[in-house]
Parts: C-alpha cells; structure tokens; sequence
C-alpha cells in the first residue's frame, strides 16, 4: 500500500477512526496524512524486496514458526520514521479486512507476530521487514487473522492522527478444521403489487453465523413454496464477497419475485459454508437450511374478483327489469286485445 498527498486518503479498503486512519489492502492503494508530503506503500515480500503476492498466507502446526516479510517504500524524498505493529484482524460490518487499532492488546493471530517497532527509510528507498509468526503449542486449529503496519503520526490541532498502511496474514494453524454455518434471524415480508395481473416478491433478511473454525464464503439459496408452485434465489455471483471470519457473522437481503400472493408462503433459506482461500482437501462442509412462513393476502385479486361479482350481479338485474317491463308491456297488449275481440271494435290510436 502507498500513501500520497494528490490522491487523498484513498485505500483498497479503510477505516478512518476518531483519533486514526487505518487502512489494510489486498492491493497497492494511496493516501496521504494531512499536512504532510509523506508517501509510502507496504506490500508483502521475500528477503530481497516485493514478491507480488497480495496477502500473506501462513498455515503451521502448534509449536511451529515462520519469518515472512513485508517491504515498505518511502517514495517521499526526505527519510521517514514508521512505526511498526501487528495486531488482530477482523472483518467490518461490510466484509472488509480491518485490524485492531495499535494501542489495543492483541489477544489471538496478532499476538504471535513479531516485528520491529520502527524502522527509518532514506527518501526514495526500500526496507524489508522481518514479520516473525510463532504459533503456540496450543494453538487452536482454523483461521487466526492478524495484519502488519507501517505507520506516520501527523498532529492537526488538537487531534492526533494514526495513518496506518499494512499487509494482510492469514495465519492457519493446521489440525482437525470444521466449516460449519448456523442460519439465524431469519425474517421474510411479502411485497405485493396492486396489478391483480402481477406477481409479488418475497424480501428476506437472515444472519449467517462462522460457527466453526476457518474463513468461510459461504454459498446461499433461498427458496420459496406456496400451493401454486416455487421460486427460488441463488446467491452464487457474491459468494466470494461474503467472507466470515471464525466466530463472526453477517446479515443478507434477498429478494425472491414471483411469488403469487396465495395465502401462506414458505421461506426457506440454505446456506452451503464453502471455505475461504485455500482449498481444504477431505473438509465436510455441511448444508444448513431454515425456514419461515409469511401470510400473502391477495388483496388486488380479491378487489378484482369482487367487481367482476358487481358487474355480473349488476348486468343480471338490468336483465331481470328489461325482461319484466317487456312482459308487462305484452301483458296490456294481450288485455287491449282481449277487449277488442268482445265489443268488436277497432281500437283507436
């Protein structure tokens, strides 16, 4: 990642906080510290400089331990003092990679990185960084998700600002790995249209929780049943965007349309927890489905079939009085005929 006065703070994906600015990437991106001229990125590397990978992936047993490296630039042309941390990582409400501010405790992945705290670089120059990740004896098998990053305070008044730029670890601590989801919170709500000749959609809220011990992007369907037949939803196109961290969770929307407003309507929603990142060969992911019943009153139809009732009662009654006056009119015609026959006369218009 790389810092930049012309672009602003600008980032692959950031978190700006009260009294900071974090920015975590998968990719290079820019940003500047204010009032400053101060650029630099931070990308992962080997021994002799930037090895083009994207994130860093670790996978140990308990008891094991690597040195990676990160490689920051300083493409400003005065020499820099960054601050060097590692710390938990985490995933925000929108499933972006964040991490724990640098004055936080780290208490999983973050804890067993070891880097140094600072580092000064010439303008215009490289330094790799030696990222030291010693895994427990005891470390819980899955994912434990850490990141590393090099940082410039700048003070504006009275505000102090933290503009971190660092590299995501997947740390993998490798044993007995379980990708399982719970589905909860599951709520649907019937949206109708007033076109009796339209079908609605059903809108569906629901959470999916990691309940077990790796990343996982999991798959979605959601499905919905009445008497006149189903209809379905696929969530497959944002599987990868749908990244929950171990012991995390996330709440989707879907919308299933046409569905026919016919009384009860069946919702029911299956989530499949494919693993994130590397295949797991031999893993059992197991499907989850829950379901939910929504009431769809199909209030246009009814209002549809009651004037078809209206005009159909109204059209029979026009008949039943046009049918009587015309056999009251041939009635007194019969009587004037009648009394003709009698007296023998012809009557008078």
């Amino acid at each position: 990642m790389t810092k930049g006065r012309s672009r602003g703070a600008l980032a692959l994906l950031a978190v700006l906080h009260t009294v900071g600015a974090t920015v975590l990437v998968a990719l290079l991106a820019f940003a500047t510290p204010s009032n400053a001229d101060t650029t630099w990125s931070v990308v992962p590397a080997d021994a002799n400089g930037p090895d083009g990978r994207s994130v860093i992936d670790i996978d140990l047993a308990g008891g094991q331990q690597v040195t990676e490296h990160i490689a920051v630039v300083n493409r400003s042309t005065q020499p820099v003092d960054f601050a060097i941390d590692a710390n938990d990582g985490y995933l925000t409400s929108k499933g972006y990679f964040d991490m724990r501010p640098s004055d936080a405790k780290p208490t999983d992945g973050g804890s067993w990185v070891e880097v140094p705290d600072k580092v000064t670089i010439a303008g215009g120059a490289t330094a790799v960084v030696p990222v030291k990740v010693s895994i427990p004896q005891n470390a819980t098998p899955g994912d434990h998700p850490a990141g590393v990053t090099a940082s410039v305070d700048t003070v504006s008044g009275q505000v102090r600002v933290q503009n971190r730029v660092g590299v995501r670890l997947n740390i993998r601590v490798t044993g007995n790995y379980v990708a399982k989801v719970a589905v909860t919170d599951l709520r649907a709500e019937y949206l109708g249209s007033w076109n009796p000749f339209a079908s609605g959609s059903v809108e569906v809220t629901y959470t999916l929780a990691n309940v077990g011990n790796v990343r996982l992007a999991p798959d979605a369907r959601v499905l919905t049943s009445t008497f006149v037949g189903e209809s379905t939803w696929d969530d497959t196109s944002e599987a990868k965007a749908r990244e929950i961290m171990p012991g995390g969770s996330r709440t989707f929307t879907a919308r299933v349309t046409g569905a026919w407003p016919m009384g009860s309507i069946t919702t029911t929603v299956m989530a499949i927890p494919a693993p994130a990142g590397k295949p797991l060969p031999g893993i059992t992911a197991e499907r989850v489905a829950i379901d939910t019943t929504v009431w769809a009153v199909p209030w246009p139809q009814l209002a549809l079939l009651a004037l078809l009732i209206l005009a159909f009662l109204a059209i029979r009654v026009t008949r039943s009085r046009r049918r009587r006056r015309i056999e009251k009119q041939a009635a007194l015609l019969r009587e004037a005929s009648a009394l003709i026959a009698r007296y023998g006369g012809t009557p008078e218009n």
